[in-house]
């Protein structure tokens, strides 16, 4: 063996043994470390793991001086059994561990010398966790765009009217769910009243920061603020440049992957070499970048907001401790060796994921804790994996607002992540049809915005557009929604709300689905509603004008009416179904009711009526007519409590 190697092995024992005394503590070596200071669940995210996110608790040698962070990780590394002396035939080579930087959330991210296996990074995190400087310890996971279920190609257009020339033939999503038959032959109960919401709204003011793959130059696509932006991606493996390092502007420039030796790592059985996927152009583009009413192509949720790219995610993906800087950043914080951000943004959206819980001592939790503290709402993906989304983060962290994905008849999307983590859902995608899980896929089935057609790098102002499924779709409709609620409010002159209150208000005003899930598969409180988002935002009713969408079998509760006054609810009732029943029961008052199908019904002008004293109306059709029934609840005197519930059989 070469003297100097084994010198440098027998120095590095020596110095793993003097740093446990010296940092004030001689640790045992201890099997299962300490929970309440670590996180391993992300460890199945990928076979091997060289960084890692320590935070030091304050007032502490190793929080305020890198070295002595270092000296204290490699002496858990001897503690795991990293460091060796000597090293025999086939034996793990020994591990050292070097400094990378401080994050924004005071955590610090330290590197080992090669990649440790899951064994041995668990083994390393445990023996960090019992550390009494340490308050928490984490993988930095290399965290993925949430995949995109599918992806179609744009026909041929046909123009259109109003405006763009897409609008009407592809975007069902940002349409009213009222049963309207699209050109693909699907009735449309999963939209979200977006056209309804731009009467009031349409996003001017706020900054929706997209945190992705960056955003690429587009003709029907305003990317003003595509300078502003930044590229966290610090490794050049990930970014694609040639060296590490942060760079201004939020450029995509491209995250495809090939069996070429730099890139092998991101490609397996499960995942074969990809184009690059341009997924930061389309989410940008639903959430509010898509230019409107310009007779081109598609229409934007919040097409007046502002839209700041921050590419995060490259080739493979992208670390924790990028995004998590980047959220921060985003939101108005500081983040060493990157100018502060000039357009804070009071929206943020990612549609990104990967596996793991995220506490809220999680530097993830930390991150949207501050952006939380500056104002931000943060929304993010709930996931492509159909589990429950308390397993995957950054969806299941505290202060974000996790969003399932839905298709056009309102079903969860068989792929989505569903769960207690979930706040609301809102269209992503159903793919086949009657948003099953297989057959051949329909337009109806995608969200469609633009996109690029290149295969690597981007083309140069494109006119590419395209149709992608996931919840990646989905969650940008709430970022814009919130957007449009917020706008709203600087235009009446109101404060912005606070990003507890913009979630209580979402789902206060979500709409239930025509098709409920399943009591275990929960999708929060219901498909996101963005007129009556908006319209609740500034304290302004809509005058009845709204029906509120009933879901067949899904008891909508807490119903309350004035003397005099009336609430209208409706049920799409397709061909074949039996035994309709519309009902009210419970709370206190007295209301009748009025039932008619394709038309809203009153006392005057009804189908079927109940009127008998008290809340316990009811009104049954055995072989009801297709279409849009229409129930008005009319206050005899003032009501309040009272359940609403309609249901039928459906056909075979």
């Amino acid at each position: 063996m070469n003297k100097n190697v084994f010198r440098m092995g027998v120095l590095a024992a020596a110095l793993a043994a003097a740093m446990a005394s010296s940092t004030g503590f001689a640790a045992a070596v201890s099997p299962t470390g300490n929970p309440a200071r670590m996180n391993l669940t992300a460890l199945q995210a990928q076979p091997s793991f060289d960084r890692f996110i320590v935070t030091y608790r304050q007032g502490s040698i190793e929080r305020a001086n890198h070295a002595a962070a270092v000296q204290a990780a490699t002496a858990a590394l001897g503690r795991a059994g990293l460091v060796r002396a000597t090293r025999t035939a086939g034996a793990p080579a020994s591990v050292s561990m070097r400094y990378q930087r401080k994050l924004a959330v005071g955590a610090d991210l330290l590197r080992t010398s090669r990649p440790l296996d899951r064994t041995e990074a668990a083994a390393l995190i445990r023996q960090l966790s019992i550390d009494p400087a340490v308050a928490y310890v984490v993988p930095d996971v290399l965290r993925h765009r949430v995949r995109d279920l599918s992806a179609a190609k744009l026909l041929q257009p046909q123009t259109v009217t109003p405006n763009d020339t897409y609008y009407a033939k592809y975007q069902w999503n940002l349409k009213a769910p009222d049963g309207t038959v699209t050109t693909g032959g699907n009735a449309n109960l999963g939209g979200t009243s977006v056209n309804h919401a731009w009467d009031l709204s349409d996003g001017t003011g706020v900054v929706i920061a997209v945190l992705d793959t960056g955003i690429t130059t587009h003709v029907d696509v305003d990317t003003s603020l595509g300078d502003a932006g930044y590229d966290f991606i610090v490794d050049s493996f990930v970014s694609g440049r040639a060296t590490d390092g942060r760079v201004p502007g939020g450029w995509d420039t491209g995250d495809w992957t090939t069996e070429e030796p730099w890139l092998s790592e991101c490609t397996d059985a499960d995942h074969p070499p990809e184009d690059s996927s341009w997924h930061g152009t389309h989410v940008a583009s639903t959430a509010g970048a898509e230019i409107t009413n310009n007779a081109l192509g598609m229409a934007g949720i919040a097409h007046g907001a502002k839209i700041l790219p921050v590419r995060v995610l490259g080739h493979c993906g992208g670390y924790d401790s990028d995004i998590n800087d980047a959220i921060v950043w985003a939101a108005g914080g500081h983040v060493d060796g990157v100018p502060d951000n000039t357009h804070p943004a009071k929206v943020i959206n990612l549609s990104l994921g990967g596996p793991g819980n995220c506490p809220a001592s999680d530097p993830a939790a930390q991150a949207v804790a501050a952006a939380n503290a500056l104002g931000a709402v943060v929304v993010v993906s709930a996931g492509n994996e159909n589990i429950d989304a308390s397993q995957a983060s950054p969806a299941s962290c505290p202060g974000v607002i996790t969003v399932a994905s839905t298709g056009i008849t309102s079903r969860r999307a068989f792929y989505s992540n569903y769960g207690s983590a979930v706040e609301i859902a809102a269209p992503g995608g159903g793919v086949y049809p009657n948003d099953g899980s297989s057959g051949t896929p329909i337009n109806d089935g995608f969200i469609w915005q633009a996109l690029n057609s290149g295969t690597t790098t981007p083309v140069p102002n494109d006119s590419d557009y395209g149709g992608y499924a996931g919840t990646s779709q989905a969650s940008p409709h709430v970022a814009g929604t919130v957007a449009l609620m917020q706008s709203a409010r600087l235009a009446a002159g109101l404060p912005l709300m606070t990003p507890a209150e913009v979630l209580t208000t979402l789902q206060q005003t979500a709409h239930a689905p025509s098709v409920a899930p399943p009591a275990n598969r929960g999708i929060g409180a219901g498909i996101v509603d963005a007129n009556a988002a908006v319209r609740a935002a500034i304290g302004e009713d809509d005058g009845g004008g709204e029906a509120i969408v009933l879901g067949n079998g899904v008891t909508l509760a807490g119903q309350s009416g004035s003397a005099g006054g009336s609430t209208v609810y409706t049920l799409q009732v397709p061909a074949g179904a039996m035994a309709l029943s519309l009902r009210t029961y419970g709370g206190s008052g007295n209301v009748s009711v009025y039932a008619k199908v394709g038309a809203a019904a009153s006392a005057s002008d009804y189908d079927y009526k109940s009127a008998r004293p008290g809340n316990s109306e009811s009104v049954v059709v055995a072989r009801p007519a297709a279409g849009t029934w229409y129930l008005t609840v009319v206050g005899e005197t003032a009501y309040a409590g009272v359940s609403v519930l309609g249901s039928f059989r459906a056909p075979r």
